[in-house]
Protein backbone atom coordinates (compact mmCIF):
# COMPACT_ATOMS: atom_id res chain seq x y z
CA UNK A 1 0.00 0.00 0.00
CA UNK A 2 1.45 3.75 -0.88
CA UNK A 3 2.13 5.74 2.20
CA UNK A 4 -1.21 7.76 3.36
CA UNK A 5 -1.23 11.67 2.71
CA UNK A 6 0.73 13.41 5.22
CA UNK A 7 1.96 10.22 6.83
CA UNK A 8 5.21 9.81 4.78
CA UNK A 9 7.93 8.75 7.81
CA UNK A 10 10.45 11.35 8.76
CA UNK A 11 13.13 8.81 9.68
CA UNK A 12 14.95 6.86 6.77
CA UNK A 13 14.61 2.96 7.50
CA UNK A 14 17.67 1.22 5.54
CA UNK A 15 21.44 2.55 5.61
CA UNK A 16 21.10 3.36 1.80
CA UNK A 17 18.28 5.91 2.05
CA UNK A 18 19.64 7.82 5.33
CA UNK A 19 22.61 8.38 3.16
CA UNK A 20 20.61 9.54 0.82
CA UNK A 21 18.89 11.71 3.63
CA UNK A 22 21.94 13.41 4.60
CA UNK A 23 23.47 14.10 1.27
CA UNK A 24 20.26 16.46 0.42
CA UNK A 25 20.42 18.23 3.82
CA UNK A 26 23.76 18.70 3.49
CA UNK A 27 23.73 19.89 -0.42
CA UNK A 28 20.39 22.14 1.30
CA UNK A 29 22.54 23.56 4.45
CA UNK A 30 25.60 24.38 2.18
CA UNK A 31 24.04 26.25 0.03
CA UNK A 32 21.56 27.98 2.41
CA UNK A 33 24.92 28.68 4.17
CA UNK A 34 26.14 30.83 1.11
CA UNK A 35 23.40 32.98 0.09
CA UNK A 36 22.88 33.66 3.67
CA UNK A 37 26.12 35.01 3.52
CA UNK A 38 26.45 36.41 0.19
CA UNK A 39 22.32 37.86 0.38
CA UNK A 40 22.00 38.49 4.03
CA UNK A 41 24.55 39.33 5.87
CA UNK A 42 27.13 41.38 3.70
CA UNK A 43 24.32 43.89 2.56
CA UNK A 44 23.50 44.08 6.62
CA UNK A 45 26.22 45.47 7.09
CA UNK A 46 27.12 47.93 4.06
CA UNK A 47 28.66 45.39 2.06
CA UNK A 48 26.01 45.17 -0.69
CA UNK A 49 28.01 45.88 -3.71
CA UNK A 50 30.58 43.29 -2.64
CA UNK A 51 27.69 40.68 -2.01
CA UNK A 52 26.42 41.44 -5.25
CA UNK A 53 29.71 41.40 -7.48
CA UNK A 54 29.69 37.70 -9.54
CA UNK A 55 26.19 36.54 -8.46
CA UNK A 56 25.06 35.46 -11.80
CA UNK A 57 27.60 32.99 -12.02
CA UNK A 58 27.48 32.20 -8.12
CA UNK A 59 23.64 31.40 -8.39
CA UNK A 60 24.45 29.39 -12.22
CA UNK A 61 26.94 27.34 -10.50
CA UNK A 62 24.44 26.43 -7.59
CA UNK A 63 21.94 25.02 -10.17
CA UNK A 64 23.99 23.35 -11.93
CA UNK A 65 25.44 21.88 -8.88
CA UNK A 66 22.13 20.97 -8.07
CA UNK A 67 21.67 19.86 -11.62
CA UNK A 68 24.27 17.09 -10.42
CA UNK A 69 22.82 16.04 -7.49
CA UNK A 70 19.70 15.30 -9.02
CA UNK A 71 20.84 13.25 -11.91
CA UNK A 72 22.75 11.36 -9.88
CA UNK A 73 20.13 10.25 -7.02
CA UNK A 74 16.93 10.15 -9.18
CA UNK A 75 14.02 10.19 -7.57
CA UNK A 76 12.20 13.08 -6.90
CA UNK A 77 15.33 15.39 -6.90
CA UNK A 78 14.70 15.30 -10.46
CA UNK A 79 10.98 16.29 -10.37
CA UNK A 80 12.23 18.88 -7.85
CA UNK A 81 14.64 20.34 -10.59
CA UNK A 82 11.71 20.41 -13.19
CA UNK A 83 9.62 21.76 -10.55
CA UNK A 84 11.53 24.33 -9.87
CA UNK A 85 12.65 25.72 -13.05
CA UNK A 86 9.10 26.27 -13.73
CA UNK A 87 8.84 28.51 -10.25
CA UNK A 88 9.18 32.13 -11.87
CA UNK A 89 7.50 33.94 -9.35
CA UNK A 90 9.94 32.62 -6.49
CA UNK A 91 13.20 31.82 -8.25
CA UNK A 92 15.81 34.30 -10.11
CA UNK A 93 15.95 33.33 -14.00
CA UNK A 94 19.65 32.86 -13.40
CA UNK A 95 18.34 29.52 -11.61
CA UNK A 96 15.39 28.43 -13.59
CA UNK A 97 17.61 28.86 -16.68
CA UNK A 98 20.18 26.38 -15.80
CA UNK A 99 17.27 23.71 -14.46
CA UNK A 100 15.49 23.70 -17.68
CA UNK A 101 17.76 21.15 -19.38
CA UNK A 102 16.91 18.52 -16.11
CA UNK A 103 15.41 15.56 -17.47
CA UNK A 104 14.86 12.09 -16.70
CA UNK A 105 18.89 11.51 -16.98
CA UNK A 106 18.79 7.98 -15.31
CA UNK A 107 19.83 4.31 -15.99
CA UNK A 108 16.69 2.23 -16.49
CA UNK A 109 16.57 -0.16 -14.03
CA UNK A 110 18.05 -3.64 -15.15
CA UNK A 111 15.11 -6.09 -16.67
CA UNK A 112 15.24 -8.76 -13.65
CA UNK A 113 14.09 -6.16 -11.19
CA UNK A 114 11.31 -4.93 -13.33
CA UNK A 115 10.45 -8.48 -14.46
CA UNK A 116 10.40 -9.53 -10.40
CA UNK A 117 8.03 -6.02 -9.89
CA UNK A 118 5.62 -6.53 -12.45
CA UNK A 119 5.09 -9.94 -11.62
CA UNK A 120 4.74 -9.58 -7.87
CA UNK A 121 2.33 -6.85 -8.61
CA UNK A 122 0.19 -8.74 -11.25
CA UNK A 123 0.49 -12.31 -8.99
CA UNK A 124 1.16 -14.55 -12.13
CA UNK A 125 4.38 -15.06 -14.50
CA UNK A 126 5.20 -12.37 -16.82
CA UNK A 127 5.18 -14.79 -19.46
CA UNK A 128 1.46 -16.01 -18.16
CA UNK A 129 0.51 -11.82 -17.91
CA UNK A 130 1.85 -11.15 -21.88
CA UNK A 131 2.14 -12.70 -25.05
CA UNK A 132 5.50 -11.05 -25.20
CA UNK A 133 7.68 -8.45 -23.49
CA UNK A 134 10.33 -6.50 -24.72
CA UNK A 135 13.27 -6.20 -21.91
CA UNK A 136 14.23 -2.97 -23.51
CA UNK A 137 12.82 0.46 -22.42
CA UNK A 138 11.02 2.84 -24.46
CA UNK A 139 11.52 5.44 -22.22
CA UNK A 140 13.16 5.48 -18.32
CA UNK A 141 12.35 8.43 -15.94
CA UNK A 142 13.11 8.75 -12.44
CA UNK A 143 10.35 6.93 -10.99
CA UNK A 144 9.46 4.44 -13.48
CA UNK A 145 10.15 2.95 -17.08
CA UNK A 146 8.01 1.96 -20.14
CA UNK A 147 8.28 -1.15 -21.85
CA UNK A 148 5.92 -2.73 -25.13
CA UNK A 149 3.91 -6.16 -24.79
CA UNK A 150 2.25 -8.23 -26.79
CA UNK A 151 -1.46 -8.94 -24.90
CA UNK A 152 -2.28 -12.49 -24.49
CA UNK A 153 -4.86 -14.12 -27.27
CA UNK A 154 -7.72 -14.11 -24.86
CA UNK A 155 -7.39 -10.29 -23.41
CA UNK A 156 -6.53 -9.22 -27.33
CA UNK A 157 -9.76 -11.01 -28.78
CA UNK A 158 -11.83 -9.12 -25.51
CA UNK A 159 -10.22 -5.30 -26.15
CA UNK A 160 -9.85 -5.35 -30.04
CA UNK A 161 -6.21 -4.49 -29.95
CA UNK A 162 -3.25 -6.66 -28.93
CA UNK A 163 -0.13 -3.99 -29.26
CA UNK A 164 0.31 -2.42 -25.43
CA UNK A 165 2.87 -0.20 -23.71
CA UNK A 166 3.60 -1.30 -20.19
CA UNK A 167 4.91 1.55 -17.45
CA UNK A 168 6.32 -0.06 -14.34
CA UNK A 169 7.42 1.73 -11.43
CA UNK A 170 11.11 1.54 -10.09
CA UNK A 171 11.35 -0.99 -7.29
CA UNK A 172 11.94 0.65 -4.20
CA UNK A 173 10.56 4.06 -5.13
CA UNK A 174 7.87 4.31 -2.57
CA UNK A 175 10.86 5.13 -0.12
CA UNK A 176 12.88 6.73 -2.17
CA UNK A 177 10.19 9.26 -2.79
CA UNK A 178 9.66 9.31 1.18
CA UNK A 179 13.03 10.04 2.29
CA UNK A 180 13.13 12.80 -0.65
CA UNK A 181 10.07 14.41 1.13
CA UNK A 182 11.27 13.90 4.32
CA UNK A 183 14.27 16.07 3.33
CA UNK A 184 12.64 18.40 1.60
CA UNK A 185 9.57 18.71 4.51
CA UNK A 186 13.27 19.59 6.70
CA UNK A 187 14.39 22.60 4.01
CA UNK A 188 11.12 23.94 3.89
CA UNK A 189 11.67 24.22 7.84
CA UNK A 190 14.78 26.09 7.89
CA UNK A 191 13.10 28.48 5.27
CA UNK A 192 10.33 29.05 6.87
CA UNK A 193 12.74 30.95 9.63
CA UNK A 194 13.90 33.15 6.86
CA UNK A 195 12.50 36.00 6.81
CA UNK A 196 13.82 37.11 3.56
CA UNK A 197 11.85 33.55 2.49
CA UNK A 198 8.97 33.40 4.61
CA UNK A 199 7.65 37.01 3.35
CA UNK A 200 8.07 36.14 -0.05
CA UNK A 201 7.05 32.65 -0.16
CA UNK A 202 5.65 29.61 1.62
CA UNK A 203 7.84 27.01 1.45
CA UNK A 204 6.26 24.68 3.67
CA UNK A 205 2.99 25.06 1.84
CA UNK A 206 5.34 24.34 -1.73
CA UNK A 207 6.79 21.41 -0.57
CA UNK A 208 3.00 20.06 0.24
CA UNK A 209 1.98 21.07 -3.34
CA UNK A 210 4.74 19.00 -4.37
CA UNK A 211 4.45 16.49 -2.22
CA UNK A 212 0.95 15.67 -3.27
CA UNK A 213 1.56 15.70 -7.32
CA UNK A 214 4.60 13.03 -6.33
CA UNK A 215 2.35 10.85 -4.61
CA UNK A 216 -0.49 10.73 -7.39
CA UNK A 217 2.47 10.06 -9.98
CA UNK A 218 3.49 6.90 -7.88
CA UNK A 219 -0.31 6.10 -8.10
CA UNK A 220 -0.62 4.29 -11.61
CA UNK A 221 -4.44 4.13 -10.53
CA UNK A 222 -4.88 7.37 -10.33
CA UNK A 223 -3.55 8.09 -13.75
CA UNK A 224 -5.30 5.25 -15.77
CA UNK A 225 -8.36 7.53 -13.80
CA UNK A 226 -6.99 10.45 -15.63
CA UNK A 227 -6.99 8.92 -19.19
CA UNK A 228 -10.34 7.25 -18.96
CA UNK A 229 -11.75 10.70 -17.83
CA UNK A 230 -9.87 12.53 -20.60
CA UNK A 231 -10.87 9.94 -23.33
CA UNK A 232 -14.57 10.40 -21.76
CA UNK A 233 -14.11 14.22 -22.15
CA UNK A 234 -13.18 14.02 -26.13
CA UNK A 235 -15.53 11.28 -26.76
CA UNK A 236 -17.42 12.81 -29.67
CA UNK A 237 -14.40 14.54 -30.96
CA UNK A 238 -12.86 12.37 -33.87
CA UNK A 239 -9.70 14.86 -33.49
CA UNK A 240 -8.66 13.56 -30.56
CA UNK A 241 -7.15 10.11 -29.48
CA UNK A 242 -5.85 9.06 -26.21
CA UNK A 243 -4.91 5.26 -24.88
CA UNK A 244 -7.05 2.80 -23.82
CA UNK A 245 -6.34 1.38 -20.12
CA UNK A 246 -6.18 -2.91 -19.99
CA UNK A 247 -7.64 -2.94 -16.49
CA UNK A 248 -6.51 -6.28 -16.12
CA UNK A 249 -2.68 -6.22 -16.42
CA UNK A 250 -3.25 -2.20 -14.03
CA UNK A 251 -2.77 -2.30 -10.82
CA UNK A 252 -0.77 0.48 -8.52
CA UNK A 253 2.43 0.21 -9.98
CA UNK A 254 2.25 -1.69 -13.08
CA UNK A 255 -0.14 0.42 -16.20
CA UNK A 256 -0.77 -1.52 -19.17
CA UNK A 257 -1.76 1.02 -22.33
CA UNK A 258 -2.72 0.26 -25.95
CA UNK A 259 0.36 1.22 -27.98
CA UNK A 260 -0.76 4.61 -30.03
CA UNK A 261 2.43 5.48 -30.68
CA UNK A 262 2.39 7.68 -34.33
CA UNK A 263 3.96 10.53 -35.76
CA UNK A 264 5.92 13.28 -33.31
CA UNK A 265 3.87 16.48 -32.93
CA UNK A 266 6.73 18.52 -33.81
CA UNK A 267 8.40 16.07 -36.64
CA UNK A 268 7.27 18.49 -39.72
CA UNK A 269 9.38 16.40 -42.12
CA UNK A 270 7.00 13.44 -41.34
CA UNK A 271 3.77 15.07 -41.45
CA UNK A 272 4.70 16.51 -44.57
CA UNK A 273 5.67 13.35 -45.66
CA UNK A 274 2.33 11.87 -44.84
CA UNK A 275 0.82 14.70 -46.55
CA UNK A 276 -0.52 16.72 -43.01
CA UNK A 277 0.09 20.71 -43.04
CA UNK A 278 1.96 21.18 -39.91
CA UNK A 279 -0.19 24.95 -39.96
CA UNK A 280 -2.84 22.91 -39.46
CA UNK A 281 -1.55 20.81 -37.08
CA UNK A 282 -0.90 24.17 -35.32
CA UNK A 283 -4.29 25.24 -35.30
CA UNK A 284 -6.24 22.14 -34.56
CA UNK A 285 -3.25 21.57 -30.97
CA UNK A 286 -4.18 25.08 -29.59
CA UNK A 287 -8.03 24.42 -30.24
CA UNK A 288 -7.96 20.95 -28.82
CA UNK A 289 -5.83 22.70 -25.58
CA UNK A 290 -8.20 25.62 -25.37
CA UNK A 291 -11.38 23.26 -25.30
CA UNK A 292 -9.72 21.48 -22.58
CA UNK A 293 -8.72 24.13 -20.07
CA UNK A 294 -11.87 26.39 -20.68
CA UNK A 295 -14.72 24.01 -21.90
CA UNK A 296 -14.02 20.36 -20.03
CA UNK A 297 -11.67 22.78 -17.01
CA UNK A 298 -9.59 19.55 -16.76
CA UNK A 299 -6.21 19.31 -19.08
CA UNK A 300 -2.88 17.76 -19.52
CA UNK A 301 -0.21 19.68 -17.95
CA UNK A 302 2.71 17.72 -19.59
CA UNK A 303 1.70 18.60 -23.25
CA UNK A 304 5.37 18.29 -24.51
CA UNK A 305 6.08 16.75 -27.97
CA UNK A 306 7.12 13.39 -26.37
CA UNK A 307 3.47 13.02 -25.59
CA UNK A 308 1.49 14.16 -28.46
CA UNK A 309 1.41 12.33 -31.57
CA UNK A 310 -0.35 12.44 -35.13
CA UNK A 311 -2.28 9.66 -36.22
CA UNK A 312 -3.07 9.45 -39.91
CA UNK A 313 -6.80 7.89 -39.88
CA UNK A 314 -9.02 7.13 -42.65
CA UNK A 315 -10.76 10.02 -44.04
CA UNK A 316 -14.67 10.41 -43.00
CA UNK A 317 -17.86 11.86 -44.52
CA UNK A 318 -18.07 15.72 -44.03
CA UNK A 319 -14.44 16.16 -45.15
CA UNK A 320 -12.81 15.68 -41.57
CA UNK A 321 -9.15 15.48 -41.34
CA UNK A 322 -7.49 12.27 -42.19
CA UNK A 323 -5.48 12.35 -38.95
CA UNK A 324 -6.16 12.70 -34.87
CA UNK A 325 -4.18 14.18 -32.37
CA UNK A 326 -3.36 11.33 -29.38
CA UNK A 327 -2.18 12.30 -26.05
CA UNK A 328 -0.48 10.40 -23.60
CA UNK A 329 1.26 10.15 -20.46
CA UNK A 330 -1.77 11.65 -17.98
CA UNK A 331 -0.10 11.61 -15.01
CA UNK A 332 0.20 15.30 -14.55
CA UNK A 333 -3.08 16.95 -14.82
CA UNK A 334 -4.42 20.18 -13.97
CA UNK A 335 -7.95 21.18 -13.39
CA UNK A 336 -9.40 25.08 -13.19
CA UNK A 337 -11.95 24.82 -10.11
CA UNK A 338 -15.29 27.12 -9.87
CA UNK A 339 -13.24 29.53 -8.17
CA UNK A 340 -10.12 29.48 -10.24
CA UNK A 341 -12.76 30.01 -13.42
CA UNK A 342 -13.97 33.10 -11.46
CA UNK A 343 -10.62 34.34 -10.66
CA UNK A 344 -10.01 34.14 -14.30
CA UNK A 345 -12.82 36.02 -15.34
CA UNK A 346 -12.26 38.67 -12.92
CA UNK A 347 -9.16 38.87 -13.92
CA UNK A 348 -9.91 39.07 -17.42
CA UNK A 349 -12.89 41.71 -17.13
CA UNK A 350 -10.12 43.96 -15.02
CA UNK A 351 -7.63 43.65 -18.11
CA UNK A 352 -10.46 44.35 -20.48
CA UNK A 353 -11.42 47.69 -18.37
CA UNK A 354 -7.75 49.20 -17.48
CA UNK A 355 -8.26 48.32 -14.01
CA UNK A 356 -5.35 48.19 -12.53
CA UNK A 357 -6.13 47.75 -8.79
CA UNK A 358 -9.04 45.46 -9.63
CA UNK A 359 -6.47 43.06 -11.56
CA UNK A 360 -4.96 42.67 -8.19
CA UNK A 361 -7.66 42.03 -6.19
CA UNK A 362 -7.79 39.40 -8.89
CA UNK A 363 -4.67 38.16 -8.11
CA UNK A 364 -5.00 38.06 -4.39
CA UNK A 365 -8.32 36.02 -5.13
CA UNK A 366 -6.51 33.89 -7.15
CA UNK A 367 -4.36 33.65 -4.43
CA UNK A 368 -1.26 34.75 -6.38
CA UNK A 369 -0.18 37.30 -4.29
CA UNK A 370 0.50 36.40 -0.37
CA UNK A 371 -1.26 38.48 2.17
CA UNK A 372 2.30 40.30 2.94
CA UNK A 373 2.34 41.73 -0.11
CA UNK A 374 2.83 45.51 -0.62
CA UNK A 375 1.23 46.21 -4.25
CA UNK A 376 2.08 49.81 -5.03
CA UNK A 377 4.52 49.02 -7.35
CA UNK A 378 3.16 46.41 -9.27
CA UNK A 379 -0.11 48.79 -9.74
CA UNK A 380 2.51 51.81 -11.07
CA UNK A 381 4.02 48.86 -13.10
CA UNK A 382 0.53 47.79 -14.10
CA UNK A 383 -0.22 51.43 -14.62
CA UNK A 384 2.26 52.20 -16.90
CA UNK A 385 1.71 49.07 -19.38
CA UNK A 386 -1.79 50.01 -19.88
CA UNK A 387 -1.01 53.74 -20.81
CA UNK A 388 1.26 52.58 -22.88
CA UNK A 389 0.29 49.48 -24.70
CA UNK A 390 -3.56 48.44 -23.44
CA UNK A 391 -4.86 50.01 -26.68
CA UNK A 392 -3.06 48.42 -29.22
CA UNK A 393 -4.03 45.95 -31.44
CA UNK A 394 -1.14 43.35 -32.57
CA UNK A 395 -0.14 45.24 -35.44
CA UNK A 396 0.50 48.24 -33.56
CA UNK A 397 2.33 46.44 -31.51
CA UNK A 398 4.30 44.81 -34.11
CA UNK A 399 5.65 48.28 -34.63
CA UNK A 400 6.91 49.07 -31.44
CA UNK A 401 10.96 48.76 -30.63
CA UNK A 402 11.64 45.87 -29.13
CA UNK A 403 14.04 47.51 -27.18
CA UNK A 404 10.67 49.23 -25.55
CA UNK A 405 8.67 46.18 -25.23
CA UNK A 406 12.17 44.41 -23.45
CA UNK A 407 13.22 47.13 -21.01
CA UNK A 408 9.66 47.36 -19.61
CA UNK A 409 9.58 43.25 -19.09
CA UNK A 410 13.00 43.77 -16.98
CA UNK A 411 11.50 46.79 -15.03
CA UNK A 412 8.09 44.71 -14.48
CA UNK A 413 9.87 41.51 -13.84
CA UNK A 414 12.23 43.00 -11.27
CA UNK A 415 8.63 44.34 -9.55
CA UNK A 416 7.30 41.17 -9.66
CA UNK A 417 9.75 39.10 -7.82
CA UNK A 418 10.01 41.27 -5.14
CA UNK A 419 6.59 40.73 -4.58
CA UNK A 420 5.76 38.11 -2.22
CA UNK A 421 4.63 36.22 -5.24
CA UNK A 422 3.74 32.78 -5.99
CA UNK A 423 1.60 30.56 -7.75
CA UNK A 424 -1.03 27.66 -6.71
CA UNK A 425 -0.79 24.63 -8.11
CA UNK A 426 -3.34 24.64 -10.70
CA UNK A 427 -2.26 28.18 -11.80
CA UNK A 428 1.29 26.80 -12.30
CA UNK A 429 -0.02 24.29 -14.15
CA UNK A 430 -2.72 25.96 -16.32
CA UNK A 431 1.23 28.63 -17.48
CA UNK A 432 3.01 25.52 -17.69
CA UNK A 433 0.54 24.20 -20.34
CA UNK A 434 -0.20 27.16 -22.41
CA UNK A 435 4.16 27.58 -22.74
CA UNK A 436 4.35 24.16 -23.87
CA UNK A 437 1.94 24.52 -26.48
CA UNK A 438 3.10 27.72 -27.69
CA UNK A 439 6.40 26.10 -27.67
CA UNK A 440 4.90 22.94 -29.76
CA UNK A 441 2.64 25.19 -32.34
CA UNK A 442 5.80 27.81 -32.89
CA UNK A 443 7.62 24.23 -34.24
CA UNK A 444 5.06 23.67 -36.28
CA UNK A 445 4.27 27.52 -37.44
CA UNK A 446 6.75 29.88 -36.83
CA UNK A 447 4.12 32.74 -37.71
CA UNK A 448 0.52 31.10 -35.53
CA UNK A 449 -0.66 33.25 -33.47
CA UNK A 450 -1.86 31.55 -29.93
CA UNK A 451 -3.27 34.77 -28.80
CA UNK A 452 -5.92 34.67 -32.05
CA UNK A 453 -6.53 30.86 -30.77
CA UNK A 454 -7.55 31.84 -27.69
CA UNK A 455 -10.08 34.33 -28.20
CA UNK A 456 -13.23 32.25 -28.25
CA UNK A 457 -12.42 30.90 -25.35
CA UNK A 458 -12.06 33.81 -23.52
CA UNK A 459 -14.98 35.19 -24.28
CA UNK A 460 -16.10 31.68 -23.29
CA UNK A 461 -14.75 32.70 -19.83
CA UNK A 462 -16.74 35.66 -19.48
CA UNK A 463 -20.02 34.13 -20.43
CA UNK A 464 -19.79 30.28 -19.37
CA UNK A 465 -21.87 28.31 -21.11
CA UNK A 466 -24.92 26.48 -18.77
CA UNK A 467 -24.93 29.71 -15.95
CA UNK A 468 -27.88 31.16 -16.06
CA UNK A 469 -27.98 34.38 -18.52
CA UNK A 470 -29.82 36.48 -16.60
CA UNK A 471 -27.68 35.87 -13.55
CA UNK A 472 -24.57 36.23 -15.25
CA UNK A 473 -25.37 39.47 -16.55
CA UNK A 474 -25.77 40.77 -13.47
CA UNK A 475 -22.54 39.40 -12.28
CA UNK A 476 -21.20 41.17 -15.53
CA UNK A 477 -22.94 44.35 -14.64
CA UNK A 478 -21.75 44.90 -10.95
CA UNK A 479 -18.55 44.24 -11.98
CA UNK A 480 -18.25 46.82 -14.56
CA UNK A 481 -20.65 49.12 -11.88
CA UNK A 482 -17.31 48.27 -9.58
CA UNK A 483 -15.42 50.55 -11.55
CA UNK A 484 -17.40 53.72 -10.59
CA UNK A 485 -18.12 52.37 -7.39
CA UNK A 486 -14.86 51.64 -6.33
CA UNK A 487 -13.61 55.15 -6.18
CA UNK A 488 -14.56 56.00 -2.79
CA UNK A 489 -12.62 53.12 -1.74
CA UNK A 490 -10.03 53.89 -3.19
CA UNK A 491 -9.68 57.08 -1.77
CA UNK A 492 -10.12 55.64 1.76
CA UNK A 493 -7.46 52.89 0.99
CA UNK A 494 -5.48 56.20 0.41
CA UNK A 495 -5.94 57.34 4.06
CA UNK A 496 -5.28 54.17 5.28
CA UNK A 497 -2.20 54.27 3.82
CA UNK A 498 -1.21 57.45 5.27
CA UNK A 499 -2.27 56.34 8.87
CA UNK A 500 0.10 53.34 8.31
CA UNK A 501 2.56 55.20 7.17
CA UNK A 502 2.64 53.63 3.59
CA UNK A 503 1.81 56.45 1.53
CA UNK A 504 4.91 56.89 -0.15
CA UNK A 505 6.32 60.23 -2.66
CA UNK A 506 8.17 57.79 -4.60
CA UNK A 507 11.77 57.85 -3.08
CA UNK A 508 12.49 54.33 -2.39
CA UNK A 509 16.25 54.20 -3.24
CA UNK A 510 17.10 57.43 -1.41
CA UNK A 511 15.12 55.77 1.72
CA UNK A 512 16.95 52.52 1.74
CA UNK A 513 20.93 54.52 1.20
CA UNK A 514 19.53 56.96 4.32
CA UNK A 515 18.33 53.60 6.50
CA UNK A 516 21.79 51.69 5.00
CA UNK A 517 23.96 55.00 5.98
CA UNK A 518 22.50 54.77 9.57
CA UNK A 519 22.66 51.45 10.49
CA UNK A 520 26.70 51.21 8.78
CA UNK A 521 28.02 54.67 10.86
CA UNK A 522 26.38 52.83 14.06
CA UNK A 523 27.94 49.75 13.85
CA UNK A 524 31.17 51.63 12.15
CA UNK A 525 33.95 49.85 14.02
CA UNK A 526 32.52 46.19 13.73
CA UNK A 527 31.95 46.64 10.32
CA UNK A 528 35.12 47.31 9.31
CA UNK A 529 37.07 45.44 11.48
CA UNK A 530 34.62 42.60 9.87
CA UNK A 531 35.54 43.99 6.24
CA UNK A 532 38.74 43.86 7.13
CA UNK A 533 39.23 40.12 8.10
CA UNK A 534 36.67 39.48 5.10
CA UNK A 535 38.95 41.23 2.51
CA UNK A 536 42.10 39.91 4.27
CA UNK A 537 40.64 35.76 3.93
CA UNK A 538 39.20 36.71 0.48
CA UNK A 539 42.78 37.65 -1.10
CA UNK A 540 44.88 35.45 1.44
CA UNK A 541 42.59 32.53 -0.21
CA UNK A 542 44.56 31.58 -3.53
CA UNK A 543 47.70 31.69 -1.88
CA UNK A 544 47.46 30.11 1.16
CA UNK A 545 43.64 28.67 1.51
CA UNK A 546 44.07 27.53 5.18
CA UNK A 547 44.74 30.93 6.51
CA UNK A 548 42.34 32.93 3.98
CA UNK A 549 39.65 30.39 5.54
CA UNK A 550 40.65 31.39 8.69
CA UNK A 551 40.37 35.26 8.45
CA UNK A 552 36.84 34.54 6.67
CA UNK A 553 35.23 32.68 9.75
CA UNK A 554 37.07 35.25 11.88
CA UNK A 555 34.89 37.59 10.18
CA UNK A 556 31.78 36.80 11.62
CA UNK A 557 32.94 37.26 15.10
CA UNK A 558 32.55 41.02 14.32
CA UNK A 559 29.16 40.37 12.29
CA UNK A 560 27.72 38.51 15.09
CA UNK A 561 27.76 41.95 16.63
CA UNK A 562 26.76 44.13 14.03
CA UNK A 563 23.31 41.45 13.80
CA UNK A 564 23.17 41.97 17.08
CA UNK A 565 22.69 45.33 17.69
CA UNK A 566 20.93 45.74 14.06
CA UNK A 567 18.49 43.67 15.72
CA UNK A 568 18.05 45.34 19.29
CA UNK A 569 17.89 48.46 17.22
Amino acid sequence: MPPARGRLPENPRSPASRARYRRILRFASLTLAQLWWFEIALPTVGLRRLASRNRVPRLQRIARRFHALAADLGGLMIKVGQFLSSRLDILPPEVTKELEGLQDEVAPEPFDAIRVQTERELGMPLTRAYASFDPTPIAAASLGQAHRARLTPAIAADLGFTDVVVKVQRPGIDEVVAVDLAALRRVARWLSRIRLVSTRADAPALVEEFAATSREEIDYRHEAANAVRFTEDFVEDPAVGSPEVVWERSTLRVLTLSDVTAIKVTDVAALTAAGIAPAEVAQELARVTFQQIFVHGFFHADPHPGNIFVTPSEAVAGGARAWRLTFIDFGMMGEISDSLRAGLRDFILAAVRRDSRGLIRALERLDVLLPTANTDELELAMDTLFGRFGGMGIAELQRVDPREFEAFARQFGETIRGLPFQLPENFLLLLRTISLVSGDTSALDPEFNMWDAVDPFARDILSPRGVDSVRDTGRRALAYATTLAGLPRRMDEVITRIDRGQISVRTPDVDRRLRSIERVIGRAVSAVVFATLLFAGVLLRPTDEVLGWVLIAASAVPLVHVVATWRSR
